[in-house]
């Protein structure tokens, strides 16, 4: 089990992609990982576009990025409301200070957009938020996904077997 003792926090809040959410969850549990789910409120229920339900297990501000290896943040609506919040835009910006592995797939860019950490990366993401991307001073590429770095990028879940494995393999690099 190659991610024995790493840490994730799993973003989550209202209209998560329900494969986005679940699949990398849990295959970095198969691998070993402790994954966490982390919302607005700790113990809330959430629900995915397609109706599946995800339970919180901390609140944003009950986490701190030390305690953690990596973040994940899924697609959806989610992305749109999750980077209103400070303390999400704070987790991603100190996990970038960091270079702990980042991973956005989708609609996920926003909430790194908002984080303002972008600027001269290399990503892709649904082609319907490229133009966000590049006004976000990233270099968008139309790809099933891109590693710069710590940040590891995904377009849409049909991308998600490769996407998982490079941000699984960068994780266990750590």
């Amino acid at each position: 089990m190659r991610l024995q003792n790493k840490k994730v926090i799993a973003l989550v809040g209202p209209e998560f992609e329900d494969l986005e959410l679940w699949y990398p969850v849990l295959r970095l549990r198969e691998e070993g990982a402790k994954v966490d789910l982390v919302g607005d409120k700790a113990k809330e229920k959430y629900v995915g576009k397609y109706g599946v339900p995800a339970e919180s297990d901390f609140a944003f501000s009950e986490v701190s990025v030390d305690d953690y290896d990596a973040i994940l943040v899924p697609g959806g609506w989610a992305p749109d409301k999750l980077r209103r919040y400070p303390e999400v835009l704070e987790l991603v910006r100190k996990m970038d200070e960091a270079e702990k592995p980042i991973g956005q797939i989708c609609h996920a860019g926003w909430v790194l957009i908002s984080a303002d950490i972008l600027h001269g990366r290399k990503v892709t993401s649904t082609p319907g938020i490229k133009d966000d991307m590049t006004n976000a001073g990233a270099k968008w590429v139309d790809e099933a996904v891109v590693v710069d770095g710590h940040i590891v990028s995904s377009r849409r879940p049909p991308d998600l077997p490769p996407y998982v494995k490079e941000f699984a393999d960068l994780l266990a690099e750590g």
